[in-house]
């Protein structure tokens, strides 16, 4: 797999539960977290380190939302991070202000994982992923292609998004090779072709986890749909919270 730089996200929220949540979801969506309860709080921590991106809300009792955007955006130290705001305050005025200000996204809460994380790597990286992708551990097995060797192939997919997978295997397919998959997700068999993207090989003497990267050429809408579905339960499970708060 690809490795990539950590982002450290810094969240602005003056509710705990909030703070909580999204610091949760962030996390397991692989990002470093820095919490603040009030924009004071977060300006104090920016002087000492500055973040990849603020996720930020708008409503506090001393400094509002806009407020605290403008003071991040009017200092040389902190210009230049972007800014997404996720709030609960659904107002055409508030937004905006907040966009005028200088945030990059503006989100009414809840938001959808994916949206968020699309939001996120559009902000942060030179080339942002669309997908959300989880580390997990799923029985997978490979359509024997090779008449000299007897069965199916019975692989693990070891990070899964709705568009492809990674498959741990010691002796992996060759780069564009077309692959008819069955990956077991939960009670469902999830059929697809997927074409290799790359390869990570015991004998290229790396420290990656040998196997091989797919992406799904032919899936069927249901399928795929199932896999956005169980992606974004893994990333919620546990901390399911009241929207309203």
């Amino acid at each position: 797999m690809i490795e990539r730089e950590t982002r450290t996200v810094l969240i602005v929220d003056g509710s705990p539960t909030m703070l909580y949540y999204h610091g949760i979801l962030l996390k397991r969506l692989e990002y470093a977290v820095i919490t603040a309860a009030a924009p004071e709080d977060a300006l104090k921590i920016m002087e000492q380190r500055v973040p990849s991106l603020i996720l930020t809300a708008t409503f506090f009792p001393s400094m509002n939302g806009v407020d605290f955007i403008k003071t991040v955006k009017g200092k040389d130290r902190t210009r230049a991070v972007p800014i997404i705001v996720l709030t609960a305050e659904d107002h055409a005025s508030v937004k905006s202000a907040c966009l005028n200000a200088g945030c990059v996204a503006y989100f009414s809460k809840p938001v959808d994982p994916n949206a968020l994380y699309r939001a996120i790597q559009a902000a942060t990286e030179p080339t942002p992923r669309e997908n959300i992708r989880i580390n997990t551990s799923l029985k997978t097995v490979l359509a024997n292609k090779d008449r000299h060797r007897a069965g199916d192939r019975i692989e693990y997919a070891t990070a899964i998004s709705e568009k492809g997978a990674y498959i741990r295997m010691l002796d992996p397919e060759q780069t564009n090779e077309l692959i008819p998959i069955t990956i077991h997700v939960t009670d469902r068999e999830i059929r697809a072709k997927a074409i290799v993207l790359y390869t990570h090989s015991i004998k290229q003497g790396t420290f990656q986890e040998p196997g091989m990267g797919l992406k799904f050429v032919e899936i069927s809408d249901e399928d795929r749909a199932y896999l956005r579905n169980f992606i974004k339960a893994q990333l919620t499970s546990d901390i399911l919270i009241d929207p309203s708060l």
